[in-house]
């Protein structure tokens, strides 16, 4: 048996009835031409073939001695986990995100291994779709994102195992050693983790008490206002989810001076702004969104890779360009701060800041003073296309995790020359979710018209680290309807 890390573990201990704890990703595909009426029916029974699964997919959770532990599942069984299901007609994409829905809401089986693949069949012109959801003390949103990604195809004629077949993420065995060589090892990853470690909660203790510095335009937690989105929440989930061409908020960027980060950080405040007006519910401070940072480029290490900037959104400036500018400026400086730790400090850095949150979370003061307001993740993909046993992938949806007191989750992914925008939230908390993605065209829109004349030229970047967002998203430019929750 594996222990889990602290991080991984926080995902199994924060789940509840109300709270799930699992990601998704919803994939739509186009089977390929004269492939037949059964083709989805043949791709199934080639799936069912393969009884067995590899890690992480036999994995599931056993609590020993007050940690949890993986342990691999002596008694996998396929069929729990594979599902083909129809859609009730007429099949349209509101009935496929109505399913999606509902079975997000739901929670995992902790006897078995933590994930469910739907085989979705019924959308019009004999497309449909997969539903995979996995839970979060597996994978992270990015290595989850890769390794959907790296299950499929690059190429129409090539057949791959389903993805609880394949094999991801193989570290290299370790040549056996002196004890005392692993203990000197050990010994020795202890002292430079504690290095590490304790100038991340000096840093992140300092975040509570300094305040906000307005010279440099940095965000510090449980600044956020009180918003409909925190409160506590039910399992009952809402999701809406439309792609937006790459190109768009590239040339937003060019002429703004901003990343391409940055434009969907306005964008989704742009949206939330128009939504709280909608609802009366605007406050006059601006909000605050936490954005997960990958940092699987600085290890090899499985699990959950994450740490955390937090971003001024703006949303009580009207004006769409000096909206942009002030996320700019939050955003900057959250990076350049992080751009100064190592893996751990920052680790370290966001655990602190965040630790008070479980008090507030239990006693519900969180409502009234949130340490942020909501969480917008960006997650990279692939540009080149991709299959499924010869089908064309064409359109990808992030489905993430709301949580007590964080009712409402964006997750942008990106594939081919496109950004998929996720929204979900508990459906009670959160009413006419769909209306986001009006507002979220609305939200471009608004910044395209407000673009200055001449590109203005890029700041060179203060730090390498990244807020997640792909450098390679989403694809074919094709124009989509929304595709909205019932």
């Amino acid at each position: 048996m594996k222990p889990l890390s602290p991080t991984d573990s926080v995902f199994l201990l924060m789940e509840t009835r109300s709270q799930p704890m699992h990601v998704a990703g919803l994939n739509l595909y186009t089977p390929p031409k004269g492939a037949g009426a059964d083709f989805i029916q043949r791709l199934v029974q080639a799936w069912r073939q393969h009884l067995s699964a590899r890690s992480p997919f036999n994995l599931r959770p056993v609590l020993k001695l007050g940690r949890w532990h993986w342990e691999e599942d002596a008694d996998f069984e396929l069929d729990y986990h594979l599902r083909h299901v129809a859609l009730p007609r007429p099949g349209r994409i509101r009935e496929l995100l109505a399913m999606v829905s509902r079975v997000h809401g739901n929670l995992l089986d902790r006897n078995r291994p933590l994930w469910e693949a739907y085989v979705i069949e019924g959308l019009p012109g004999g497309r449909f779709a997969t539903y995979t959801k996995i839970h979060h003390a597996l994978v992270d949103g990015v290595s989850g994102a890769k390794m959907m990604a790296e299950g499929l195809s690059g190429s129409p004629t090539e057949v791959k195992p389903p993805l609880w077949a394949q094999t991801f993420g193989t570290r290299a065995p370790v040549a056996s050693a002196a004890l005392w060589d692993r203990l000197t090892a050990s010994a020795t990853d202890a002292v430079r983790a504690g290095r590490e470690i304790v100038p991340g909660m000096s840093s992140g203790l300092w975040e509570l008490v300094r305040g906000r510095r307005a010279d440099t335009g940095s965000t510090t937690p449980y600044e956020a206002p009180p918003t409909p989105f925190n409160t506590e929440i039910t399992g009952s989930r809402r999701f809406a989810a439309q792609s937006y061409s790459l190109n768009r908020l590239k040339s937003i960027g060019r002429a703004t001076g901003a990343t391409v980060n940055d434009v969907t950080l306005a964008i989704c405040a742009g949206a939330l702004r128009r939504y709280l007006m909608s609802h009366a519910k605007l406050p006059r401070k601006p909000l605050t969104a936490m954005v997960p940072v990958s940092l699987h480029g600085e290890t090899d290490q499985g699990g959950n890779q994450v740490a955390l900037l937090l971003a001024n959104l703006a949303t009580h400036i009207a004006d769409p360009m000096k909206r942009l500018q002030r996320i700019v400026a939050s955003t900057a400086a959250a990076k350049e701060q992080l751009s100064t730790m190592g893996r751990l400090q920052k680790v370290a850095h966001g655990a602190t800041m965040l630790a008070p949150m479980g008090a507030s979370l239990v006693t519900g003061h969180a409502k009234q003073r949130p340490a942020f307001n909501l969480v917008i993740s960006n997650v990279p993909g692939p540009r080149e296309t991709l299959y499924l046993d010869g089908a064309r992938l064409d359109e990808v949806y992030p489905v993430s995790i709301p949580t007590h007191y964080l009712a409402l989750n964006i997750t942008i992914s990106g594939y081919g020359d496109h950004l998929g925008f996720g929204y979900i939230a508990c459906r009670r908390s959160v009413p006419m979710l769909q209306r986001m993605l009006d507002y979220t065209q609305h939200a471009i829109e608004e910044l395209e018209a407000a673009m200055p004349t001449r590109p203005q030229r890029r700041a060179t970047p203060t730090s390498a680290i990244a807020a997640g967002v792909p450098s390679s998203p989403a694809m074919k430019a094709t124009k989509r309807k929304p595709i909205r929750a019932r």
